[in-house]
């Protein structure tokens, strides 16, 4: 865009401001606004690329449901935005169910905003005529997808943007019936969208009916959530004598996870406290991802002190886990375990427990260790690859256990049909008990998993960009001038994604076998402005395996500069 608008479009982004101000109920984002419209009129070319790229797009409505930054605006998470969208969703819902009062369940975690949003969506939801159902207070996301199936709702809302910056909210949705609980895959994103779309080229919000006459959901779901999720492990004596960190990430993990903890015996963790309790600035860390460099740096600390045995962090809305385990080797002398690390543990575990039940199956992200597909062939289990996005693991037929490599586990199907890092949690500390009983450690299991199954390792290389448009340059320049070679490996077959035969996942991915049997995957991020790129090998030993990642890292680290 340039940087001065011409005066037929600043014209249109005026008329766009002006009207989206009046119809908006926030007092904070009208005066946000009032400022840049003033500072625009009279020519200000910030205030005018600022306006641009406020109302020149609106955020999209997809299969993740909404999320982006705080502010005003269509391009903006905000009351306005909100409205629409809740307008919109139920006016999908209720097509959905005809003939009947259909019901809707909606929660939300402790970010900027998300109780505000939340009771907007409740109090549209109400005078939509549907069932609208509240939770009781800011709770994490596995919590909501539960209540969606517990209550045999027709949907569920979350108000989240999870483990995203600070200044970031979302609006996550989940379908019941058919769809188990799960979230919406295609053609129901577009479906919603195009009903979003009608209520905003419609009057303003102000015209939508709302109603004070939904429910306030008790604390019986969250009860019924700390039962199930006790029972995916309950503490063997042995875990008494274990000593481990807690984070929540300054998320909403801690009241229910604690709770848990002690409904199925466990003794309490060393916390840290500092990220104890909710703060939607995240003060203590730069993003609130325990993948980020620097997340876990606090928990590290606590975790030196005490002398634990390892680390447990969820993220802000709870629905990822991370693992850490000493090292001597890691700077520090503490190692945070990969997602495919802790998948697999994970997925060993589920295997040996339904071992033998017809039908049974474990399923990950295509982008995700193969070694999940080598344990299900050793128990004699089915194997699902699906594309990203536990809206595709959880409909994976017989699921058993499911996993993506960005810290997300599906443990417990027949609770929570999403990702649960709760859930995720009592099974790593059961595996971590009953490995105490025979003076062992998580990093004994790590290496017998090795030892059954083949020793997998994986990478990843992440291109952060402030401009998306450099991810699509990048994504255009593989598929116009495939690699032959990556690193010293030739490249045997490549497949393009959006090529996939009718049937067969479809996306933005584009894939690379080696010679050696080595794996590249590339695909732009579903959630941040990244790039990422994952690697796999397989090998004799875990050194060597680990070694083909080391080469792969410096290789792709060349293609993309090559490609850039």
């Amino acid at each position: 865009m340039s940087e001065v608008l011409d005066s037929d479009r600043l014209h249109a982004r005026l008329t766009q401001a002006r009207a989206w101000m009046r119809q908006d109920p926030d007092p904070e984002t009208r005066d946000e606004l009032a400022v840049i419209i003033t500072r625009a009129a009279s020519g200000d070319a910030a205030a005018l690329a600022e306006l641009e790229d406020r109302f020149g797009s609106r955020l999209a409505f997809g299969t993740a449901g909404l999320r982006g930054a705080l502010g005003a605006g269509s391009n903006r998470m905000n009351r306005v935005l909100v409205a629409q969208a809740a307008a919109g969703f139920a006016a999908y819902v209720r097509e959905r169910s005809p003939g009947r009062v259909p019901t809707i369940v909606v929660g939300y975690d402790g970010r900027r905003n998300s109780r505000r949003f939340a009771i907007d969506s409740a109090e549209l939801f109400a005078g939509a005529g549907l069932r609208a159902v509240l939770l009781p207070r800011l709770l994490p996301t596995p919590v909501l997808a539960f209540a969606v199936r517990h209550l045999g709702a027709d949907a569920g809302v979350m108000v989240t943007a999870s483990h995203n910056p600070p200044n970031d909210n979302g609006y996550k949705v989940y379908l019941g019936g058919a769809d188990d609980g799960a979230q919406i895959v295609s053609p129901a994103d577009a479906e919603i969208a195009a009903h979003i779309q009608r209520v905003a080229d419609a009057s303003g919000i102000d015209s939508l009916a709302r109603s004070s006459e939904y429910t306030i959901a008790d604390d019986e779901i969250v009860a019924a959530y700390v039962a199930a999720t006790a029972a995916v492990s309950t503490a063997p004596a042995s875990a008494r004598d274990l000593t481990w960190v807690y984070t929540a990430m300054h998320g909403v993990g801690w009241e229910t996870f604690s709770r848990v903890l002690r409904a199925a015996g466990y003794p309490q963790p060393k916390t840290v406290t500092e990220q104890l309790t909710p703060d939607a600035s995240f003060r203590t860390v730069a993003f609130p991802n325990p993948e980020e460099p620097g997340a876990m740096d606090l928990a590290f600390a606590a975790a030196r002190r005490t002398k634990a045995d390892f680390i447990i962090a969820n993220d802000p809305d709870a629905d990822r886990l991370a693992v850490a385990i000493p090292d001597e080797s890691a700077e520090g002398g503490w190692r945070r375990l990969s997602g495919n690390d802790i998948g697999l543990l994970l997925g060993a575990r589920a295997a040996r427990l339904v071992e033998g039940t017809a039908g049974a199956a474990l399923a990950c992200s295509l982008v995700s260790s193969p070694g999940l597909g080598a344990i299900a062939r050793h128990h004699g289990l089915d194997f699902h690859e699906t594309l990203t996005g536990f809206k595709w693991i959880s409909r994976a037929p017989g699921i058993a256990f499911g996993y993506e490599e960005a810290l997300g586990y599906l443990v417990n199907p027949d609770t929570v049909r999403d990702k649960d890092g709760i859930s995720a949690a009592m099974a790593v500390l059961g595996l971590a008990g009953e490995a105490r009983e025979r003076g062992a450690t998580l990093a004994t299991l790590l290496t017998e998993l090795g030892d059954t199954y083949g020793h997998f390792a994986s990478g990843q290389v992440s291109i952060r960009v402030d401009d998306l448009s450099i991810i699509s340059n990048l994504m255009l320049s593989l598929r116009t001038l495939p690699p032959t070679r990556i690193g010293d490996s030739a490249v045997e077959s490549a497949g393009d994604l959006l090529q996939a035969p009718a049937g067969q996942p479809s996306g933005d991915v584009l894939r690379y076998r080696l010679t050696g049997g080595a794996r590249v995957i590339v695909r732009p991020s579903g959630t941040e402005p990244k790039l990422k790129v994952y690697l796999d090998a397989q090998g004799a030993s875990a050194a060597d395996a680990s070694a083909q990642i080391d080469a792969l890292e410096a290789g792709v680290q060349e293609l993309l500069t090559d490609h850039s």
